[in-house]
């Protein structure tokens, strides 16, 4: 049987470095960082890394809301495209800083790139 993109990236270790690096990304960029204000950052990573190792074809322990329910208080707050476009960037250039692959990064963004419309609740 073929390796899951969460294997092939590196597993636990690999998903758990760039959780970290991406918030550090996120929380660095004005254009969403508001998103974040009052957030229990340790908690989100928490729950960050879960969704990814799931979402990747690890181990699935992500207990968190659905993707829609997760980011309904967003929406309201005026999340739109251009932010979910801004998080899919730090994603691309977390996974390249890590040395991922670009065919693995092309399968995370695709993976990544599913959930937009819940995300944005439409």
């Amino acid at each position: 049987m073929s390796q899951s993109l969460y294997e092939r990236i590196g597993g636990e270790a690999a998903v758990n470095a760039a959780v970290d690096i991406f918030y550090r990304k996120v929380l660095a960029d004005e254009r969403i960082n508001r998103f974040f204000e009052g957030v229990d950052m340790d908690k989100q990573a928490t729950k960050q890394k879960a969704f990814l190792t799931y979402a990747f074809g690890g181990p699935h322990n992500y207990t968190g809301k659905d993707m829609r329910q997760g980011h309904a208080h967003l929406v309201k707050q005026g999340l739109n495209d251009s932010h979910f476009d801004a998080v899919m960037e730090h994603l691309g250039a977390t996974l390249t800083e890590l040395k991922v692959p670009a065919e693995l990064i092309a399968q995370a963004a695709a993976i990544a790139e599913s959930t937009r419309n819940d995300v944005l609740g439409r």
